[in-house]
């Protein structure tokens, strides 16, 4: 008997089909792991460069801090001493924002870091401070409709009614999606739940189309976590002490001793600034007028000269 030709490719069509579809899923998962991989290495090295950029920043502050902190103190009395030479109203205020800005008011916030807002205590704060266990939340009770629902999707789909391993896995999925629901007390979702498994499980076509869509916006979102950390590593970049720490990234001790050099060197500048100025307000006032601000920067100019060193 003649074989039809056409009937043989539609054959061939057939056999052929369902292949390419499993190898097309195949290496659509080869793509979802290779980029789930490359992500996971990204996502170390951003959060090894934000440990560096906060470990540099907090050397930033122990070992420059103090020496930006006389500076501003110095430039707040160098402003005093002036102010109480001239008594301008200008220079006047020229010295309250010069020491306004060495000692500035901590915010209540701050002070009780976070413990103490405008409303008092929060219930956890209280709780520590009292030695009192804090009231968990109420749980979720599940409704009548709800205990229902579940009772029917257990009785129906418990592993235990499995035939084989694949469908005892399928009903063990299943079970923590309404186990997830339940506790939710959410009752839409268990009726949904109750209609996917009076349906009975996807034919094996549906199961490799749901696979693709699954897949694909995996993808998806490893694109958008990867454009997100890339944003995060552009503002480590872009911020002060980021872009400080890329001038040095391989010596950032040396960077430090460098900047502390140059402070230290403004530092000596405006004592001597201070100095000459207090000598100069005593020469001319002979102690009258400027002699108490000008004696107290003296003080201060000779007490910081060891930072100058």
């Amino acid at each position: 008997m003649p074989v039809d030709p056409e009937a043989q490719q539609d054959a061939e069509a057939r056999r052929t089909g369902p292949k390419a579809e499993r190898e097309a899923v195949e290496r659509l998962d080869r793509a979802v792991r290779a980029a789930e991989t490359a992500l996971i290495e990204y996502e170390i090295a951003v959060e090894t460069f934000r440990i560096e950029v906060e470990n540099f920043s907090r050397l930033h502050q122990q070992r420059l801090g103090p020496l930006y902190a006389r500076l501003d103190e110095l430039d707040a009395l160098i402003a005093e001493v002036v102010a109480a030479r001239t008594g301008d109203p200008e220079d006047l205020r020229r010295a309250r924002e010069a020491r306004a800005s060495v000692l500035p008011m901590p915010r209540v916030e701050e002070l009780f870091q976070g413990w103490l807002d405008s409303g008092g205590l929060p219930p956890e704060a209280t709780a520590m401070l009292t030695n009192r266990r804090v009231r968990p939340p109420e749980r979720v009770r599940p409704g009548e409709r709800a205990r229902r629902l579940y009772r029917e999707l257990v009785r129906q789909a418990h592993p235990d009614l499995a035939q084989d391993d694949a469908e005892r896995a399928r009903r063990e999925e299943f079970l923590v999606r309404v186990n997830r629901a339940y506790a939710d007390g959410d009752e839409e979702v268990l009726a949904e739940l109750v209609g996917e498994w009076a349906a009975g499980p996807p034919d094996p076509a549906e199961r490799e189309e749901a696979r693709s869509e699954e897949l694909y916006a995996r993808l998806e979102w490893l694109a958008h976590r990867r454009e997100l950390l890339a944003q995060v590593v552009s503002g480590l970049e872009e911020s002060a002490i980021g872009s400080m720490l890329k001038l040095a990234p391989d010596d950032p001790d040396g960077l430090l001793e460098e900047i502390a050099a140059q402070l230290r060197t403004q530092i000596a500048e405006k004592e001597a600034h201070l100095a000459g100025l207090s000598a100069a307000g005593e020469a001319a006032g002979g102690g009258a007028g400027a002699g108490a601000p000008g004696a107290g920067s003296a003080d201060a100019g000779s007490a910081g000269a060891g930072w100058a060193g």
